[in-house]
């Protein structure tokens, strides 16, 4: 990606993206919770949706821009995870000013991943009979059983082990979800704020650190009159007579007594940068401690002398095959004869690796009115999925030979700063989790962006044995450590080179693909992975 900026390239991903998001259902069971439960009454909220706080995916500030739609945690040789995220529980009263608290928290620890995740993304759909006690403002909107708690803990949960959630849009005006939910991936770091956030045993316990924003009463009724005049169209009597008929008494009964749970309490909102700074020093002595790096020479030094594993599938070296990867591996090559003679091999390569999809008996009758046993494709759909750049050149051979394949992208990226491959972007096609994927990049050198990309798709509930990993050149050591970890992935290649360099360079190798591909350039410390889009 020499001429064009993650950031650019990521804008110009999501205005092609048309995938939509499959709604889950949240449990209505009861639960143990802190708090006993009274039936009081709240008027509803006119804003007219819940604001998925990890939308937009960017946030700027003065310092940075912080991809807030997250990556998932990084995982060793063994494709274990090495630390879960960070999460900070954020409570306070309405208007308190957690959003603001959390966004100065986001801004002064600068870093790259976080998640700032909202309670009110998590109200309860309202039965008939409720719809119609909210229309007269006779339904307690600040009552713990307003909130789907069951969704809330398995979400926070799910997202705290770096796997794939989908956030529920709250609708206010429908008192409902929204069909389309927000998608978001684990971080290094999960903020996560709502007046009832202390609320429920089981969500305390995935919470690393507790903080209540403490503003005065009459500071947040001024907010409140400010907001429901100026931006819900309400007038001052109604403001004030519902603050006083239902929120307060749900902030003395509900959430001022979490208080005391909290590890530390913030007075004035988001103005006490005295608060804010211990807290960033405190989030920050954890992520040391949990700091994921990738180690290379672990990777290197964890298979050696071992035998292929039995997942691996080598094209046969024909005289044809070898006669293309000479052509291919030769520096003199013109870049018309290179592409020409790629996309013959990843023809053969796609191939070969359909031939390991499951297959069933399947009887047709010919023109003459004869039976045919023949086989057919046993499974509900085969997606392919392309490690972003050079992956995406095999494309063309997946769709040439399976009709109305759906196609999937991932971007991974080497931080510069940390050597730790991580992932930037994804769009996977709707309910993966059923399909056969074919995941496609063109070369694995040390396997450090396989695995990511691997542990991507586990996370999406796609199943181990139906991930085929198709490459055209790997190194030994990149085989080693995809089978290591994953030991179910079929891996589907045209050669195996013995080593890799210091410099992990696939030695004979072939270059690097995809400026060889794409006549780019590359700088004179190229790497055969991490030039198209830098990882290993």
């Amino acid at each position: 990606m020499s001429a064009v900026s993650v950031e650019e390239r990521l804008a110009k991903m999501d205005n092609e993206e048309k995938t939509s998001c499959v709604s889950n259902s949240g449990g209505e069971g009861s639960l143990d919770r802190l708090l006993p439960s009274v039936s009081t009454g709240l008027s509803p909220r006119k804003r007219t949706t819940s604001q998925c706080k990890s939308e937009p995916p960017l946030l700027r500030t003065s310092k940075r821009t912080i991809y807030t739609a997250g990556r998932p945690p990084w995982y060793n040789e063994h494709g274990t995870q090495s630390k879960e995220a960070f999460v900070i529980g954020l409570c306070g009263g309405s208007a308190s000013g957690k959003t603001t608290v959390a966004r100065k928290i986001i801004e002064a620890l600068d870093v790259p991943w976080v998640v700032l995740l909202s309670m009110d993304s998590f109200y309860k759909v309202l039965s008939q009979d409720q719809q119609i006690r909210a229309a007269s403002n006779d339904y307690n909107f600040d009552h713990p059983d307003a909130f789907d708690f069951d969704l809330l803990t398995h979400t926070l949960r799910k997202l705290k082990q770096g796997k794939s959630v989908k956030i529920p849009v709250y609708d206010f005006t429908t008192h409902g979800r929204q069909k389309e939910w927000k998608t978001v991936y684990g971080a290094s770091v999960i903020i996560f704020e709502g007046i009832m956030s202390f609320a429920d045993k089981e969500l305390l316990q995935l919470l690393d650190m507790k903080i209540f924003v403490d503003t005065d009463s009459d500071i947040r009724l001024v907010r409140r009159l400010r907001r429901d005049i100026s931006e819900r169209g309400r007038d001052i009597e109604g403001v004030i007579k519902q603050y006083n008929k239902f929120v307060k008494p749900a902030f003395e009964q509900y959430i001022e007594p979490t208080m005391r749970l909290a590890d530390i309490v913030v007075p004035r909102g988001g103005g006490n940068m005295v608060a804010i700074d211990l807290i960033v020093q405190h989030v920050h002595s954890q992520l040391e401690e949990r700091k994921l790096r990738w180690d290379m020479a672990a990777l290197a030094s964890a298979h050696q002398a071992q035998p292929l594993p039995q997942t691996l599938s080598v094209l046969e070296s024909t005289p044809q095959v070898r006669g293309m990867h000479t052509i291919i591996r030769n520096k003199e090559t013109s870049r018309d004869e290179f592409i020409f003679y790629s996309k013959r091999l990843m023809r053969l390569l796609i191939e070969r690796a359909l031939s390991f999809l499951p297959s069933q008996v399947h009887i047709v009758q010919t023109p003459q009115g004869e039976d045919y046993e023949g086989r057919t494709f046993h499974g509900k759909r085969i997606t392919g999925v392309s490690i972003l750049r050079a992956g995406e050149t095999m494309e063309p051979a997946l769709r040439a030979v399976c009709k109305d394949v759906r196609i999937g992208k991932i971007l991974i990226q080497t931080n510069q700063d940390t050597g730790e491959p991580e992932l930037h972007y994804l769009r996977l096609p709707k309910d993966i989790s059923e399909d056969h994927v074919i995941l496609m990049d063109c070369t694995v050198s040390t396997g450090a962006a396989a695995m990511m990309a691997v542990r991507v798709l586990l996370d999406h509930d796609v199943q181990e044995d139906k991930i085929l990993l198709v490459s055209l050149l790997m190194a030994e050591m990149g085989v080693h450590s995809v089978a290591y970890a994953f030991p179910q992935v079929k891996i589907i290649t045209t050669a195996v080179d013995k080593k890799v360099n210091d410099l992990f360079h696939i030695i004979p190798g072939i270059g690097n693909f995809g400026d060889r591909y794409f006549g780019t350039d590359a700088p004179p410390d190229w790497s055969d992975e991490e030039m198209d889009e830098p990882r290993y």
